[in-house]
Order: structure tokens, then C-alpha cells, then sequence
């Protein structure tokens, strides 16, 4: 007999973008802080950066499609004690400019809030060329480099609201699409802090962006089929929360990880990393197997590169085999 869990609801208040969250939050920063300032690289609309402007055009510049030099004037800024938010595609602001981050920001480690949105597959229709699918890697790897990376509108404001308050080199990553909003309204962000959404014992799956709506999904099919999953959303790639991923996995004894991003570099690399450290244990990896992108909606995408609720579940029953 297939056994039955309570899970808990998580409700989606209605779809929005995550990239208006980031949008909402620069706008609650500009009226409570002063010494923050935006930077665009002509992106304002795709960014939802007006408001902010509206109410404090002073503290905006806009630098045009010119990314490198926005780079470097983001970390100038900082030097006279500002906040820069820096934001463009997160193909733009991180694959183009890297030289200009590694040197001028993350290696003298200034206060800059490198600002990403139309990450990862789901911009759809513009394409390959903008679809980057390497960023998380290549962010995570610069040394003190903090890498944020959320699922829905509220948590993108609150992540942009911390991000703020904390003194260093932050990258966050968000997309376009309207997507689910299912975190609670009025949360506070903790950096580095994992969010346990679903408590289970035969699996843990771990998500990141995205894909956390997709892993609720999974998680709620999986227990009409008798598999209880432990589902974490993993908000911040860098610092990893690796107490919450070592205890469940302890618990589980098998993981999936799931993230709009090449499983070369990405959140499921870290996780591997931190497991094989502590505790190894068998792993599947839901995220991009070593390509680029192509042009489509967000939904055909994520069927075909396999990043939905769906792969998710092929994954579990796949891991679950290697316990």
C-alpha cells in the first residue's frame, strides 16, 4: 500500500517576475538609504529600475551599453563610501565583464551589487547569445565573492534589501519570466542560510532559482507515490549553507540537485564538493548538460533541457535505485 504524507501548502499568490522584486527592493532602498546608488548599462526597463531613478535620479547613471566601464565607475563609487548596484543580463554582467569584476571589485573586495537579471534559459526567445549558463561558476569562483541566486519576487526584494547591509562583493541572479510567489511577504533574507520547505526521509532534493518552484511540484508528486523528499531551497550558492545540506543528506542518504544552469560549475558541484568532504552519498544533477541555449519560451525550454518538475522526479527515482 503506497503510503500518504501531510505536506505543507505553498500557495502562489499570483506570477511575477523576479526581476520586479529586485526592482521593488532598489526602490524601498533609495527612500532608506542614502549612500546607495544604481548603475545601468541601458537596461532600465528590463531591470525595473525607474522608480528608483524617479525618486533619486542624482543617484543614477546611466552608463550605456557599455558594461566593462560600468564595472569599474560601480567600484570607483564605492571607494567615496556608496553602495553601487550595478545592473544589466546576467550574460552582460558577469561572461563580458569578468576581467573588469575580477580586478577592480572582487580583488580589492568593494562594495559593489553586481545585479543580474535574464539569467540562465527562461529569457527565452532572445536566445543562445544571451543565455548564459556558466555564471554561477564563474561568479562563485572569484574569491570572496557572494553568490545569490532566488526563486521568486518577495524573496528577490528581501535578498536585495540584504544585500545592502552586507559590506562586500554580492552578485544576485534572477530571470525574467513571471513565475510563481510562494515565499512569505514580509521574510527576512539570511545570507548563506538554507530554507527548508519540505521535511522527508528517502530523499533530499536541493534547488536553487527557479527550479524551487519546480522541486515543490516534484516533491508534492513524489509523496502521492510514496517517497517522502527533504526539500531545501538553497538561495545562496556562496557562502553554502553545508550544515543543512550534511545533515539532510545524513538523514536521506541520496540527493538531487536542481538548478537553471550547467551542472559543470554550478550549485550541484558545490554540493558534491561539500558531500564528498563529509558525508558522500549518490547525487543526480537536474541543470543543463554542458551546452548553450536556444531560442523558445521558458516552458519549452525547460521541457527540453530537462529542468522541470518532471526531470526532477525522473532524477528521485533514478538516485533512490544508487541508495
Amino acid at each position: 500500500m503506497t503510503k500518504k504524507f501531510r505536506m505543507k501548502t505553498y500557495t502562489d499568490t499570483g506570477k511575477k517576475d523576479t526581476r520586479s522584486g529586485f526592482g521593488a527592493g532598489l526602490t524601498e532602498l533609495g527612500r532608506t538609504n542614502p549612500n546607495v546608488v544604481a548603475l545601468c548599462a541601458d537596461l532600465v526597463g528590463s531591470l525595473k529600475m525607474q522608480d528608483f531613478i524617479d525618486e533619486n535620479p542624482e543617484r543614477f547613471f546611466q552608463v550605456g551599453i557599455a558594461e566593462a566601464n560600468m564595472m569599474g565607475m560601480a567600484a570607483g563609487l564605492t571607494i567615496g563610501g556608496k553602495i553601487s548596484f550595478a545592473g544589466t543580463f546576467a550574460n552582460f554582467a558577469t561572461g563580458r565583464v569578468y576581467d573588469q569584476i575580477r580586478q577592480s571589485i572582487a580583488y580589492s573586495g568593494k562594495n559593489v551589487k553586481i545585479c543580474a537579471s535574464h539569467s540562465g534559459v527562461t529569457l527565452g526567445e532572445d536566445g543562445a547569445t544571451h543565455q548564459i549558463l556558466e555564471d554561477i561558476g564563474l561568479m562563485k569562483m572569484l574569491p570572496g565573492m557572494t553568490v545569490i541566486n532566488t526563486c521568486d519576487f518577495n524573496q528577490t526584494k528581501a535578498a536585495t534589501l540584504a544585500i545592502a547591509e552586507h559590506d562586500g562583493p554580492v552578485y544576485l541572479r534572477f530571470g525574467r519570466p513571471k513565475v510563481a510567489n510562494f515565499t512569505p511577504e514580509d521574510q527576512k533574507f539570511e545570507i548563506g542560510k538554507a530554507v527548508q520547505l519540505y521535511e522527508g526521509e528517502d530523499v533530499t532534493i536541493i534547488a536553487t532559482g527557479h527550479l524551487v518552484w519546480e522541486a515543490i511540484q516534484a516533491a508534492q508528486k513524489l509523496s502521492e507515490k510514496g517517497i517522502s523528499a527533504d526539500v531545501i531551497n538553497i538561495h545562496t550558492i556562496k557562502p553554502l549553507d553545508a550544515e543543512a545540506i550534511i545533515k539532510s543528506v545524513k538523514k536521506t542518504g541520496c540527493v538531487v540537485t536542481a538548478e537553471e544552469h550547467n551542472f559543470l560549475g554550478g550549485l550541484g558541484e558545490s554540493v558534491a564538493r561539500t558531500l564528498a568532504e563529509n558525508n558522500p552519498a549518490p547525487q543526480e544533477f537536474v541543470a543543463t548538460q554542458d551546452t548553450f541555449g536556444e531560442s523558445g519560451t521558458p516552458e519549452q525550454l525547460f521541457e527540453k533541457y530537462g529542468l522541470n518538475a518532471e526531470a526532477i522526479i525522473k532524477a528521485t527515482e533514478k538516485v533512490l535505485k544508487r541508495k
